[in-house]
C-alpha cells in the first residue's frame, strides 16, 4: 500500500536530511586531512628535477600530480591557487602525470618543455583553465599567451624527447609509490590527500603538513 507523506511530514524529512549533511560536512573538517605517509615524501619533495614556484622561504612545499585533462585537477584548480595565495609560505612542485591518453602526453611534453624559458607556471596554469580540445594548435597559443616562443619550445622538445619521457615516468611512478591511484594528487610535507578538495581543505593540508615537520 503507498505511502502519503504529508507537508509537514516532507519538511520534517527534509530537515533531517539536510541536518545529516551538515553534521556530515562538520565532522569531515574537524577530522585530520590526509594521510601521512612519512618518509616516502622526503625523496618526492627534494629531488629538484621538477618545475617549482613559490617563495625560497616556503614552510611548506606541495607536490602536484595532476593531468590537464583531469576534471577533478581543472575543477580543484582554483581553490588550489586561492589556498596558496592566501597562505604566501608553500612552494608548488609540478609533477606532471599524463594519464588520459596522448593529449594528455603531449601537453605535459609541451609543458615540460617551456621550464627552459621560465615560463613553465605561466603554461601550466593556461593549460588547466583553458577549455579547448588540446592540439598542438591550443598548444602553440598558450605558450605565445605566456610570453614564450613556440619554435623555441618545439626544438627543445625534439632534443630532449626521451629526457622528458623519462620524467615523465618517474612522476608516475611516484605516485604509484605514495599510493595514488589516479589524478590529482596533492602531497604538502609528508601528507597526501587524494582527490579534489576545496580552498578550506588545502588550508587545512598546508596547517597539517606544518604540525608534521619539515620535509
Amino acid at each position: 500500500m503507498p505511502t502519503h507523506f504529508s507537508r509537514r511530514q516532507a519538511v520534517q524529512l527534509g530537515a533531517v536530511v539536510v541536518g545529516g549533511w551538515a553534521i556530515g560536512q562538520a565532522l569531515r573538517r574537524t577530522a585530520p586531512i590526509g594521510r601521512d605517509i612519512g618518509a616516502r615524501a622526503d625523496a618526492i619533495l627534494n629531488r629538484g628535477v621538477s618545475p617549482e614556484a613559490g617563495p625560497a622561504d616556503a614552510t611548506v612545499k606541495l607536490a602536484v600530480f595532476s593531468d590537464y585533462r583531469c576534471p577533478a585537477c581543472r575543477g580543484a584548480f582554483a581553490a588550489m591557487e586561492d589556498a596558496i595565495r592566501r597562505d604566501g609560505k608553500v612552494r608548488i612542485l609540478y609533477k606532471d602525470w599524463p594519464i588520459f591518453g596522448p593529449p594528455s602526453e603531449r601537453a605535459a611534453s609541451v609543458a615540460l618543455a617551456t621550464a627552459e624559458q621560465g615560463i613553465y607556471p605561466a603554461v601550466h596554469r593556461r593549460l588547466m583553465t583553458d577549455d579547448r580540445t588540446i592540439d598542438d594548435a591550443m598548444l602553440r597559443d598558450i605558450v605565445v599567451q605566456a610570453g614564450g616562443d613556440w619554435t623555441r619550445a618545439t626544438a627543445w622538445l625534439a632534443a630532449h624527447a626521451e629526457g622528458v619521457a623519462v620524467r615523465l615516468r618517474a612522476n608516475g611512478r611516484e605516485a604509484n609509490a605514495i599510493g595514488l591511484a589516479g589524478t590529482p594528487g596533492y602531497m604538502a610535507g609528508p601528507i597526501l590527500v587524494t582527490g579534489a578538495i576545496d580552498a578550506t581543505d588545502f588550508g587545512r593540508l598546508f596547517a597539517r603538513a606544518r604540525t608534521a615537520g619539515p620535509s
